[in-house]
């Protein structure tokens, strides 16, 4: 059965799409820690990120290193913070979020409740 994210992927989920290429897709995370919190998958379904094939790895992460380059132009912030958990979706994703402090990272906090249009207003800032 398919992940949500091949379902996202596929278009029968609609998103806030970020980016995507033959292998990777990108877009905001629906209970973001913060605005910009973007999702990084490869379109290949593979539960585990470390599971993936050296070259599907490194790809994932040139992929995400121009999506966060987006995101450091398009949200004000200090860095993008990177983590990797995969416990909640059998498919293999790397979170990206904008930082202004340490704790910006902290995955036990509130998240964000945003609007449609809200999303809408981030992705376009942020979309290549």
């Amino acid at each position: 059965m398919a992940t949500i994210f091949t379902k996202i992927i596929r278009g029968e989920i609609p998103c806030y799409k970020i980016a995507e290429d033959e292998n990777y897709f990108a877009f905001l995370d629906i209970n973001p820690l913060a605005e910009g919190h973007t999702l990084v998958v490869p379109k290949k379904e593979i539960d585990y990120l470390f599971d993936l094939e050296d070259r599907d790895l490194a790809g994932m992460m040139v992929f995400a290193k121009k999506v966060a380059a987006r995101i450091r132009e398009a949200v004000p912030c200090q860095r993008i913070g990177v983590a990797v958990i995969g416990l909640d979706v059998p498919h293999a994703h790397i979170h990206l979020v904008p930082l202004r402090e340490g704790g910006d990272l902290d995955f036990s906090r509130p998240k964000l409740k945003l609007s449609p249009e809200e999303f809408q207003t981030i992705q376009s800032k942020i979309r290549f």
